[in-house]
This record gives structure tokens, sequence and C-alpha cells, in this order.
């Protein structure tokens, strides 16, 4: 039984972890201030991960659309960025998987600082 015990987190760990809509649930578990320190942490990283893309996102369908030299090429980083954002979610699921650390350098210690200052 103490296996179901800890596969419960590390399946809430996975959900957070989901590119776009484990934003909510990660959003939803900072709101509360509940949960473990590693799952505030991949709730901030989450968070993070989400608001950076969408920004970026954003920013580039934005200039796509009122350019008409760099549009191509503004899609073109558009598609890297979205594709960057998907593999590095899928890349931190796997890591969970295999029971690695969870944690991007650089970028966990921006969620701490930016989004735990706000949120937790």
């Amino acid at each position: 039984m103490p296996n179901d015990q800890y596969s419960i987190p590390k399946i809430q760990l996975i959900l957070y972890l989901i590119p776009i809509i484990g934003f909510f649930p990660s959003l939803w578990t900072l709101y509360r201030r509940q949960g473990g320190r590693e799952q505030l942490a991949i709730s901030r990283l989450s968070i993070t991960l989400a608001i950076t893309w969408l920004l970026g996102y954003s920013l580039l369908t934005t200039g796509a659309a009122t350019s008409d030299f760099f549009t191509l090429r503004l899609f073109i980083l558009n598609s890297f960025l979205t594709s960057g954002y998907f593999v590095v979610s899928i890349w931190l699921i796997f890591r969970l998987i295999q029971g690695k650390s969870g944690r991007l350098p650089g970028f966990s210690s921006l969620a701490e600082r930016v989004v735990g200052k706000y949120l937790s």
C-alpha cells in the first residue's frame, strides 16, 4: 500500500506539467497553498513556462500580423517556441516518471522568485 501513497502526488505532478492544461491545476494548488514543497515548486515552474510561452506566442503572432517583411520568419520562430514548450514539458514529465528532479536550471529559480512572490 505505501506505493499508492506516493503515486498520487507523482500523478499530480505529471498533471501540472501537461502543456497548457496543467496551468489550471497548478494555479489552483498555489492559490490554495496546499501541497508539499515539490508540488509547489512544480506548480510554480508550470505556471512560469505557460506564461512565458503565452507571452512569447502573443508577441510573435502580433509581430507577424503587423509586419510585411518578417511575417514568415516570425511564424517559424513562433512554431519553434511552441514546439520547445511542448518538448520541455514532456521531457520534465519523463524525468518525473524516472524519479529524477523536475527542475530546470535558471527557470526554476525564476519561478521561485517571480511566481513564488505573488502566489505563495
